[in-house]
């Protein structure tokens, strides 16, 4: 978005001579500024400087505001929030626990979502209650940095998006 702002775009471009690429992506190489505005203005399109050098920047001819399209996109689509996953056991230590808590706090705190699983082994299965009764304390306690999105206790598993 704020990449956008700063292109300079026709007439905005300063510099004598820019080294161009044309709407067919060759590169026609060091061009007069007002040779290019010409080439593209025959053409229908924008003279857009894509990078700018100390010397002469360089130039394509492309359309303007479908460019800024694409780098909003392109943006957007790099800031997507990611899933976070914490996985426990029913007996998991105290230290363990406010340790896996604090991280999930702070993931929570950059927009992540966090997925919570406790994995039963063997004898475990026969106290399924312990593991239900950990997905409750982690509810509670993570109930300010975020608000859970789905809770299942067949499958233990607790997920929880920013608040």
């Amino acid at each position: 978005m704020t990449i956008a702002s700063k292109q300079l775009i026709n007439y905005q471009i300063k510099s004598p001579q820019v080294l161009l690429i044309d709407h067919e992506n060759n590169n026609r190489g060091l061009t007069s500024t007002r040779e290019a505005l010409q080439l593209a203005e025959s053409v229908g399109l924008d003279l857009v400087v894509v990078s700018e050098s100390k010397d002469t920047p360089v130039a394509k001819i492309l359309d303007h505001g479908k460019h800024q399209y694409q780098q909003k996109k392109r943006h957007r689509q790099s800031a997507k929030p990611t899933m976070k996953e914490v996985q426990l056991r029913p007996n998991v230590g105290e230290s363990d626990y406010s340790l896996r808590i604090d991280r999930a706090v702070q993931w929570l705190g950059k927009g992540d979502s966090v997925k919570f699983q406790i994995r039963l082994r063997g004898r475990e299965h026969q106290h399924r209650e312990r593991a239900s009764e950990l997905l409750d304390r982690i509810v509670a306690d993570i109930g300010q940095a975020g608000k859970v999105q789905s809770l299942d206790k067949r499958s233990l598993i607790v997920q929880v998006i920013p608040a």
